[in-house]
């Protein structure tokens, strides 16, 4: 379900002439049934509102006051948003003749034509204080209070998200709170200015435009919008001819693949700036800890403490809250079981408040390797060997519900090996690296069907983008560079566990050893242990500069380690303290 919320206006939207028939509460009625929540969004105050409608209690929150208050229907609590209006205001309005007058909690309001003795006295008294209009009506609110304001106040109390809302109007004052929503949606009756801006005008007007939405939304969830809502959905990047190129932010799954260090968590960095930028919450769960320096994001867990599945579901309570779960601090054994965990509560959030509206899945092939009938397992299919030469240990068997294919993001190098199932729900798929051919046969190759043709060339930074829900051909994209300055390697590559097929092995001369590094503080704790052919010949083949460039992704620790190993004079024990002094100048996590 990507909509949650029904916010409406009043007067003019669900009531005519001040009364809501029978039929349009009905309708109401029907939508609460769904599953959904209900916002009534009005510029009358409560106890005007009380007397007009007795079925407020259809409602979860009430906005009155043009958004200056709000009323929770099923316990009468009130909140005003802002502060009552002055009394020499007030004073000065009636001193001024000016009646009809009516002063609620935070709201002065009369009709027209009294707006230019309203605007004189707001003059003369110095207040910053606005006036708003609405169909004659003359409101006087403090500055920055309006309809939008007051209903992002009632969906925080209720958890939800203006991005899970649609918002029904029809006059002046309800462009905000229409424009704040992810679709916006007119009665028939409304105003050509706010019919323009509208996702969708009703046949109806009032009520029965509103019985029309509620019966849309039941049905099929708006689906018939999407192209009109496509405006929202993200970036992923621009074509050569500067086009951008999107991919739909409640659609099918978006897989990122391609080998290590290609640029995938450029990639996936900049397109998660862009969600958190327009409000909607995800969720990324980071087995490696290349996330963790994510601008305005909360992160549960890092190297030395293990995150917790409550941790995580708790930080998402806010709906502004995005958060980065790093699994750096578990055993790579036990992270498969963790996200075991942690999938089925993040659906059951979903479930109740359609957030987080993203799921991101980092190490994609790891955590999600198989899946039959609906449920989730570990496959006992091997990852391909890394340069390590071992397999990563077999991980726990966690079944769970399988996440929703809607909001999914999926990282990997290894999209063979990710669950096939879930493979075939994928509807764009982005290919990192210098052979992105190889990396959609691979993918294509695993849902079992041609894969696509692709360009030759792929100039350095461009992704190769196939729209395959759209049956688009592959483009080539070049990306958003991130704003972020990840901080990504320090602690994941100095205390962190890196897998078995990215760590670095002592094996000796003769091959006799097997002492595995998997991350640099064992590295130079057994640097200092091994024996000095050992550790010479690893040092003339250029193992260290390699593991460094290629596993740790670090070019100027390869670089500054390739200088040792290129001087013939160096002995072990001054190419080791060398290499030591490098790898302890960029990281201070082994100190």
């Amino acid at each position: 379900m990507r909509f949650h919320v029904l916010a409406t206006d009043y007067d003019g939207t669900i009531a005519g002439r001040g009364i809501v028939g029978p039929s349009t509460l009905a309708a109401l009625e029907r939508l609460r049934a769904s599953g959904r929540r209900l916002v009534l969004v009005t510029g009358r105050q409560i106890d005007d509102l009380e007397r007009a409608c007795p079925r407020l209690d259809l409602f979860d929150r009430v906005v009155g006051e043009n958004g200056a208050v709000v009323h929770d229907p099923a316990t009468r609590a009130l909140r005003p948003l802002a502060a009552a209006p002055p009394d020499a205001f007030v004073t000065a309005l009636r001193a001024r003749g000016v009646t009809p007058l009516s002063v609620g909690h935070v709201i002065v309001a009369t009709w027209q034509p009294h707006e230019l003795e309203v605007l004189e006295t707001i003059r003369e008294l110095g207040l910053e204080l606005q006036v708003v209009f609405n169909k004659g009506a003359v409101m006087v609110l403090p500055s920055g209070i309006n309809k939008a304001t007051g209903l992002r106040a009632a969906l925080d109390e209720l958890s939800l998200s203006p991005h899970d809302t649609v918002a029904v109007g029809d006059a002046e004052n309800d462009h905000a709170f229409l424009e704040l929503c992810e679709c916006a949606v007119a009665v028939a009756n409304a105003l050509p200015a706010l019919a323009a801006r509208a996702d969708l005008v009703t046949a109806g007007d009032h009520g029965r435009g509103v019985e029309e939405l509620a019966e849309r939304l039941v049905r099929d969830d708006l689906a018939e919008l999407a192209p009109r809502l496509a405006r929202h959905d993200p970036v992923i990047g621009t074509t050569a001819g500067g086009a951008p190129v999107r991919v739909p932010v409640h659609g099918p799954p978006l897989l990122v693949a391609g080998p290590s260090g290609a640029g995938k968590s450029t990639l996936v960095t900049a397109l998660l700036e862009e969600l958190a930028d327009a409000s909607y919450q995800f969720c990324l769960v980071d087995p490696e800890g290349d996330y963790s320096a994510l601008d305005s994001v909360t992160a549960v867990g890092d190297a030395t403490q293990a995150p917790s599945v409550d941790q995580a579901v708790d930080a998402l309570a806010r709906p502004q809250t995005s958060l980065v779960v790093n699994l750096l601090g578990l055993r790579l054994a036990d992270r498969p079981a963790f996200f075991a965990a942690l999938a089925p509560r993040l659906e059951e959030l979903r479930a109740r408040t359609g957030r987080p509206h993203w799921i991101a899945v980092d190490e994609a092939h790891h955590l999600l390797p198989d899946i039959v009938s609906g449920t989730l397992r570990a496959s006992p299919r091997p990852p391909a060997l890394g340069s390590g030469g071992q397999s990563p240990p077999a991980p726990t068997r966690p079944r769970l519900a399988t996440p929703a294919a809607y909001g999914l993001l999926l990282v990997t190098v290894h999209p063979e090996h990710v669950a096939p199932e879930l493979l075939a729900e994928v509807g764009t798929v982005a290919a990192v690296g210098a052979a992105p051919a190889g990396t959609l046969a691979a993918f294509a190759a695993a849902v079992g069907e041609p894969a696509p043709p692709v360009d030759a060339e792929v100039a350095p930074g461009e992704v190769v983008v196939w729209a395959r829900a759209a049956g688009a051909p592959p483009v080539r994209v070049r990306p958003r560079e991130p704003r972020t300055e990840r901080r990504r390697h320090v602690r994941k590559y100095a205390a962190g566990e890196l897998g078995p097929d990215r760590s670095f092995y002592f094996r000796g001369p003769d091959g006799r050893l097997n002492l595995r590094a998997q991350n640099l503080q064992i590295f130079l704790q057994v640097a200092d242990g091994v024996d000095d052919a050992t550790w010479m010949h690893h040092l003339r083949q250029g193992d260290s500069s390699g593991w460094f460039r290629d596993a740790s992704k670090d070019a100027e620790l390869a670089g500054e380690a390739a200088a040792v190993e290129r001087d013939a004079a160096v002995g072990p024990a001054s190419s080791r303290q060398r290499i030591r002094a490098a790898v302890e100048r960029r990281y201070t996590a082994p100190a």
